[in-house]
């Protein structure tokens, strides 16, 4: 077994200039405020920066157009993952329960390893039958009422050994999208569909 190499996370600071320094060694608070914009608390003052629009209330960007501290400190934590990027938030999964980082708008915080997207495609556990994703929604199992039937999602006989508070995903059968324009939505409980890749397709 081979031993690891030692590496530092930091930048080799003495090639950097001082704004940079400043931003990876003074001690700044960076809090998310939506928007892609950020408040950074300073020992000396507070600031906000606009990520979208490069820009920061600072002095050193009011008055020099720098690409200040300030902007470079909250570049350094996204990148970093220390706090969402724009157009991000953080929020636990709804599926597995795990912090992430998960799209401002979505209406079902999914992690990475949880999401399924519109469009995504993915196989029935019960009927290896092929699906097209169309949304996730926040609805548990046994709450979620199939109008054609009355009855729950998790109340269908081929969904009792799926749990019954899984979160519903709504799909269409592949051939059925291939073939019409306006195809049949089906729901299921999130446990039955497992996501495949493209790869798997072919």
């Amino acid at each position: 077994m081979s031993r690891a190499t030692k590496t530092a996370l930091a930048p080799d600071l003495r090639d950097c200039d001082e704004r940079t320094v400043r931003a990876w060694t003074e001690p700044m608070a960076v809090t998310p405020l939506g928007g892609g914009c950020y408040r950074v608390d300073t020992d000396d003052d507070t600031y906000t920066v606009d990520v979208p629009g490069h820009r920061c209330t600072c002095p050193d960007y009011h008055f020099r157009h720098a690409h200040c501290k300030h902007r470079r400190r909250v570049a350094i934590e996204i990148t970093q993952e220390r706090i969402p990027a724009p157009g991000q938030r953080r929020a636990d999964c709804a599926r597995c329960g795990h912090e992430s980082f998960v799209s401002e708008t979505a209406a079902v915080p999914l992690c990475a390893d949880c999401r399924l997207d519109d469009g995504d495609v993915a196989v029935d556990r019960e009927t290896a039958d092929t699906l097209v994703v169309r949304r996730v929604l926040p609805d548990r199992a046994d709450e979620h009422v199939i109008e054609a039937t009355g009855r729950s999602v998790a109340d269908h006989e081929t969904n009792e050994d799926y749990p019954a508070d899984d979160l519903v995903v709504e799909a269409v059968y592949l051939g059925d999208q291939l073939r019409n324009d306006d195809p049949r939505v089906y729901a299921f409980p999130y446990s039955r569909l497992r996501q495949v890749e493209d790869a798997e397709l072919l």
